[in-house]
């Protein structure tokens, strides 16, 4: 009973604030608010400046070899197994699949910053 009771209040809390978040910012909605902002002046260009895709595609391959290697590099130690044999052989194995990710991702020229 107390599960079911957490869970749908849970439930009815988090749409609530979802309501809330998706229907309150579109109130009060006029040009001088959605203007950028500088030092109080007027704006002197566009505040949209173009986005290189090769930066955007270096870093979520970061992020990718970032999240690798801090979820699945202590996997070897956090099963506890009394053999080091297997927990070495298990991290060799990881780190070699990141290298040869790496690798894939530099012959691909992925990491490339010139266009």
């Amino acid at each position: 009973m107390n599960l079911l009771l957490t869970l749908l209040t849970n439930t009815t809390l988090a749409l609530l604030l979802v309501f809330i978040a998706f229907w309150l910012p579109q109130l009060n909605v006029y040009a001088e608010k959605t203007s950028p902002y500088e030092c109080g002046f007027d704006p002197m260009g566009s505040a949209r400046l173009p986005f290189s895709m090769k930066f955007f595609l270096v870093a979520i391959t970061f992020l990718l070899f970032d999240l690798e290697i801090a979820l699945l590099l202590p996997l070897p130690w956090a099963i506890q197994s009394n053999n080091l044999n297997t927990m070495l052989t298990m991290a060799l194995f990881l780190i070699s699949l990141l290298a040869a990710s790496l690798a894939y991702e530099w012959t691909q020229e992925g990491l490339e910053w010139a266009e």
